[in-house]
């Protein structure tokens, strides 16, 4: 494999987005059709092997866990290995938690493999996060990062689609299938990545940057804008639960359901790189605020929805919110990563996001279960309100893409 430096800023004039779209982005397309894919059946699976409705919807949280557990030794499989070969392994592992998935004869073995996925989910994530935040010159790194996010989230819309043809030919086996195929060419296309040359590691007298010493040095910025990344992660994960919930509660029919669940998600799908491009030209904050602003209103006026037709609306702002903020939690991180450092950073600045993936659905349970789903859903809005608040107050207010890092304090 040929080796590319690092691009500064400089070098901008010199970068086309183009160039790298295939490798950089087609990883993270195919990764996103294989975990779709899986997505829809991973309870009917559950259940086909005894599980129980809460046990198998436990499992469905797996996927969310094994990625929270494994940010941090992601982080350092990245730092040490490199980001190619740590999505090439990824792949590798995410393979391996699919076909134990599709062999399963056990209710644990196929929660060991779903486990697993999530695993590789945190360890492709971060790699690719980390590989463009290096090889994308500042001036563009939202829009590469926005669009890495959105090339996700259209894989993720596929896969269910892809998934439903092969489950009419070969049962649920068909979904699994699909998901190692597609993750098995996101791994070679990986592999064909360049590998990047990072400029500090020729310098010997200076001390391998830790876990531990990444947490002293950039502890003011994880416990401020670390906090807003938490609750904007928060607000997110919990969108996906509201709009299927409420539409129960006003008796919506499943196909009404799906369809309004499914153009929000179209919305959310259609405006990532213009928000990128925002950011990249007029700041962070421009699109981070109005994206939590937005999804908080959506989120505090869904409660009083009363028909198809005013979820619909509220839905649609929930993804016009989530849309333009594609991108925004990789953006900051990158934005503050150092150098050396920047796989254990980001690895800590996940770990950060999965805490309020988790946390954030959790919250919704428990409100909904000692009062009612509506105040669920206006406590998230409130989060998002928070939120936006927090990243006003924290993120800098430079244009530009030029951003300091938080020091130590």
């Amino acid at each position: 494999m040929g080796q590319v430096s690092f691009l500064s800023p400089n070098s901008a004039n010199d970068f086309s987005m183009r160039k790298i779209a295939v490798a950089a982005f087609g990883p993270s397309l195919m990764f996103g059709v294989g975990e779709g894919a899986i997505l829809p059946i991973i309870a009917l699976s559950s259940r086909s092997l005894g599980a129980t409705v809460a046990l198998a919807a436990l499992i469905v949280t797996l996927l969310g866990i094994g990625s929270l557990i494994s940010n941090i030794p992601a982080s350092i499989l990245t730092a040490r290995f490199g980001e190619r070969r740590a999505i090439v392994t990824a792949a590798l592992i995410s393979c391996c938690g699919l076909a134990l998935c599709l062999v399963a004869s056990s209710l644990w073995m196929y929660a060991l493999g779903i486990l697993l996925v999530g695993s590789a989910s945190a360890v492709f994530n971060l790699a690719r996060q980390s590989y463009l935040t290096e090889a994308v010159p500042v001036h563009y790194r939202a829009r590469a990062l926005s669009t890495l996010g959105g090339v996700m989230r259209i894989g993720i819309f596929l896969g269910p689609f892809i998934g439903a043809a092969a489950l009419n030919w070969l049962g649920l086996a068909g979904a699994y299938l699909v998901a190692i195929v597609a993750v098995v060419i996101a791994g070679a296309i990986a592999w064909t990545l360049p590998d990047l040359t990072h400029p500090t590691a020729a310098v010997s007298n200076t001390p391998a940057p830790t876990i531990g010493s990444v947490l002293r040095n950039q502890r003011r910025l994880f416990v401020t804008v670390g906090i807003g990344i938490v609750l904007v992660s928060a607000v997110r994960a919990s969108r996906q639960a509201v709009i299927p919930l409420w539409a129960e509660g006003l008796g919506l029919d499943a196909s009404t359901t799906s369809l309004i669940y499914g153009l929000s998600g179209a919305v959310d799908m259609l405006v990532f790189y213009p928000a990128g491009k925002v950011m990249d030209k007029r700041g962070r904050v421009a699109v981070a605020v109005p994206s939590m602003l937005l999804m908080a209103a959506a989120l505090l006026l869904m409660p009083w929805t009363h028909s198809a037709l005013t979820l619909l609306l509220a839905a649609l702002l929930v993804g016009f919110g989530n849309g333009i903020g594609s991108g925004m939690i990789m953006t900051l991180g990158a934005d503050y990563s150092p150098s050396p450092g920047r796989a254990q950073f980001l690895g800590i600045w996940r770990f950060l996001s999965d805490i309020g993936s988790t946390g954030g659905p959790a919250l919704l349970s428990g409100v909904t279960a000692l009062l009612t789903l509506g105040i669920g859903i206006s406590v998230t809005g409130v989060l998002g309100v928070a939120a936006a608040g927090v990243l006003w107050y924290w993120i800098p207010r430079t244009k530009g893409g030029a951003y300091g890092r938080a020091t130590a304090g």
